[in-house]
């Protein structure tokens, strides 16, 4: 391995545990509550012929874990004409278990329910299913309330009775599912090794979900994107195409993969991300993923639209950003997000659903945690929850003003100080030779993917350069090339798109910089090389 690798190997103290982790280190599905009860429940549907109907949620987590519960069963030997798939409206249902689903399951004869990726918090409805004898199986990663409900099963690693010790309470809901196909492959149902084959699903779902990439996720998402290049799924593979998919990776599946299947459940019906997921052959996934690019675009004009109004008003002094307005329900989370990256402030978006109901999305980091402010704010809401870097809410107009004082007056009372610190991008190492600066290095740089909260894709520092070249790019010359050289008279060059202005005003004759980069590997005309993108640049005397 090169020096640089070695090095960085040394700072983040990666073993070969990290680098090459084994998957049967994988932790016992059964050490999770209720996974025996759960087994055993879902044995007796199969032995019966039982019809069994899958509730999920609308965002990428949700439909991986609804479509990867659906294909666990069926390898289990439920037949897939006794197995429903259900998902809530963002818009008419919201988070959670819809009431819609009583009338349903009734209606299909459903007996037994199976949650993904909610349900911890649905006392009400699991009661009523409980009267109608329909049994329940919750699994689900979300905060728990202090009364669990009176499901059959709760697979839930943030039980409150459980004991983590080996990274559990930071599975996905697709994670979660995944133990269960795990559990089934333990007792037989599933032939050992074919359960590998719902790893792209997990991986997907963490990364979107944004969870972290240590401990099990490590594991799981190692494997999972070697399943994704090697996926069955026609769908999978016809929207990698579409999006014009190079380098399978982290950054790909956040910002290319993730936003499609996505955008479906933001705009439109979560149903449509499903069926792709399902789809059994190219060309019944092609239109599917014609629509789904034709949403994604739609989002990015709403959430660009939205973004600018609010900018234009004048962000408040308050420490946490809310925001009201009349917007897609759908661009919220995106919105609130695009303002902690701005303005370094938690933030809710919240947008008038109905006359004088608003609906949001909060985003947040560091140490303020939503889930615990909204549980402080509880007599001003109508409703919410969530993790505690996202969650939902919904206001009365009468309460929005309440609403906003009792959120800030919550962060104040935290004391918190130097929260931007979780926001700095601060370099792992500083490069002064450009020597190891190749495609093999690119090559050891992947053994880290995939990159998440956890196990940040490294930054690097460039040290002793010259600036030889600054070069606007594009139609509205806002791209940017830097060229740049070691000591040794190595050139590198360096990119940044959108760059601010102060980037494309440097002057090699007079300017020294120390520019923060990640490296990446360029693919033009098959002729491959390494390039840096430009996280910061830093002026020196």
């Amino acid at each position: 391995m090169s020096k640089l690798f070695n090095r960085l190997k040394e700072i983040r103290n990666l073993d070969q545990g990290f680098l090459n982790p084994e998957y049967n280190k994988l932790t016992d599905p059964f050490v999770l509550p209720d996974m025996d009860k759960a087994v055993a429940r879902i044995k007796k549907a199969l032995k019966n012929h039982e019809k069994i109907l899958i509730y999920g949620d609308y965002d990428v987590d949700g439909v991986t874990a609804s479509t990867l519960m659906e294909q666990t069963l069926i390898l289990a030997g439920i037949s897939k004409d006794n197995i429903e798939i259900m998902l809530p409206d963002r818009f008419a249902d919201g988070y959670g278990m819809s009431p819609k689903l009583i009338k349903r399951a009734q209606k299909q004869g459903i007996s037994l329910v199976i949650t993904v990726d909610c349900g911890s918090g649905n006392q009400a409805i699991i009661e009523e299913l409980n009267e109608l004898k329909i049994d329940t199986i919750v699994t689900d990663h979300h905060e728990t309330p202090e009364s669990l409900p009176a499901a059959l099963a709760i697979i839930n690693p943030k039980r409150p009775d459980f004991i983590d010790t080996n990274g559990l309470k930071n599975l996905a809901g697709v994670g979660v599912a995944f133990k269960l196909a795990q559990a089934f492959t333990k007792e037989g149902l599933i032939k050992d090794g074919q359960e590998k084959w719902l790893l792209d699903l997990v991986l997907l779902g963490t990364i979107c979900d944004s969870m972290l990439l240590m401990h099990e996720n490590r594991i799981l998402g190692f494997y999972g994107l070697k399943v994704l290049a090697k996926t069955r799924r026609p769908g999978l593979s016809e929207l990698m195409r579409k999006a014009g998919v190079k380098n399978l990776n982290s950054e790909s599946i956040g910002f290319q993969i993730g936003p499609r299947l996505n955008a479906a459940g933001r705009l439109y019906s979560a149903e449509l991300s499903l069926n792709l997921l399902r789809a059994s052959s190219p060309i019944a996934a092609a239109p599917l993923v014609e629509k789904l690019e034709t949403l994604n675009k739609k989002r990015k004009t709403e959430q660009i639209s939205a973004t600018r109004e609010i900018e234009s008003r004048g962000i408040k002094k308050d420490p946490v950003i809310i925001e009201t307005g009349k917007w897609h329900e759908g661009i919220l989370g995106i919105v609130a997000g695009r303002l902690v990256e701005e303005y370094h402030k938690p933030a809710f978006v919240l947008s008038e659903v109905e006359q004088d109901l608003f609906k949001g999305s909060g985003r947040s980091f560091g140490d303020f945690n939503l889930a615990k402010a909204l549980e402080y704010v509880k007599d001003s809401i109508i409703g919410g929850g969530g993790h505690a870097g996202a969650a939902g809410v919904r206001v009365e107009r009468k309460n929005l003003y309440e609403f906003r004082e009792k959120i800030n007056e919550y962060y104040r009372s935290l004391h918190l100080t130097d929260q931007e610190r979780y926001l700095e991008r601060c370099a792992d190492l500083e490069v002064y030779d450009f020597t190891d600066l190749n495609l093999d290095f690119l090559d050891e740089l992947k053994l880290l993917e995939p990159y998440g909260p956890g196990n940040e894709e490294p930054i690097f520092r460039l040290k002793d350069v010259e600036l030889l070249n600054v070069t606007r790019m594009g139609a509205e010359r806002n791209h940017l090339r830097l060229d740049l050289k070691d000591k040794h008279g190595k050139s590198l060059k360096c990119l940044a798109f959108y760059a601010p202005d102060e980037w494309l005003n440097l002057d090699p004759t007079l300017d020294k910089i120390e520019p923060l980069v990640q490296f990446i590997e360029n693919d033009f005309n098959g002729v491959k090389s390494l390039e840096a993108r430009i996280i910061d640049v830093a002026k020196i005397q």
